[in-house]
């Protein structure tokens, strides 16, 4: 069994702060997704720590969240190695000092969910600048985009070439529908520039119902792992979106099978190695 730093640990207390985007997910509405239901249910399955994402909470609450979390992680049986936390680079009133901030809190890099926004936010000066100024303390930025923000995302790696950005649940190709062509010629893109790593997450999500399955995404893995190879490659559980599909444990288990197919060295670069490089864990 090939050890695993989960790098995309969501947790949802909505006592907390709120989640409006999981209102019309029957799997995710209206539940608390603790750090004790985590633990439970990836206890024996070789999850050695987790790094916590931001949740996408509702837009005032993302520096709530994050504190909280913080407090989580002080307990050592928390096994919280560090926080993503959500930053607002758009914007320059505030930015620094929340970055101080989140320094304080354990942060080991940050996070602007792109998908759900303009298709142009990140092209201003203004975000670009305040992406680079993230490099500049040493730190990555996870990169949460569609296919068709390839593009984007491409030329904000190229505006801030010492910025290590992370590609999270491999660009979310759409699975369900076999749209793989513009998907894998935004990701050839990406995969070209040094600074872009990718995060293997997420994708059962992206299958079509009762198709969420190795088979289903085993061409997407290929496809990534060659254009990025396993020491630019890094594992995520993307807990509780995963329950979209058939769960964590179930992803667990293909993730496992995924990289028993690989030799001891490119399985531990994915499991643990590659994420203890980009987020400079102990």
């Amino acid at each position: 069994m090939t050890k695993l730093i989960d790098t995309h640990q969501h947790l949802i207390y909505r006592d907390v702060a709120g989640y409006g985007w999981t209102g019309d997910i029957p799997a995710l509405a209206g539940q608390d997704f603790t750090l004790g239901r985590y633990h439970g249910l990836t206890e024996g399955a070789g999850v050695v720590g987790a790094l916590f994402m931001e949740t996408g909470v509702d837009d005032g609450d993302y520096k709530a969240e994050a504190r909280f979390v913080a407090g989580l992680a002080r307990a050592p049986e928390s096994g919280i190695l560090g926080i993503i936390p959500s930053c607002r680079p758009e914007e320059d009133a505030g930015f620094s000092d929340w970055l101080d901030e989140a320094a304080g809190l354990g942060a080991v890099g940050f996070r602007r969910i792109l998908h759900v926004m303009p298709d142009d936010l990140s092209t201003s000066e203004t975000f670009r600048r305040n992406i680079r100024a993230v490099g500049q303390r040493g730190l990555p930025f996870d990169l949460c985009i569609l296919p068709r923000q390839m593009g984007q995302g491409a030329a904000l790696a190229r505006a801030c070439p010492d910025t290590v950005m992370i590609l999270d649940h491999c660009g979310v190709p759409d699975i369900a529908q076999g749209e793989m062509a513009r998907w894998y010629s935004g990701l050839q893109t990406l995969a070209d520039l040094p600074n872009v790593y990718c995060k293997l997450s997420g994708l059962l999500a992206y299958c079509g119902p009762g198709d969420a399955s190795l088979d289903a995404i085993a061409p997407y893995v290929a496809k990534a792992l060659d254009l990025f190879g396993p020491d630019r490659m890094l594992w995520g559980s993307d807990w509780p979106v995963v329950d979209m599909a058939n769960g964590l444990q179930h992803w667990l288990e293909i993730t496992q099978a995924i990289l028993s197919e690989l030799s001891k060295d490119e399985a531990a670069a994915i499991g643990t190695k590659t994420a203890q490089n980009v987020y400079k864990l102990a």
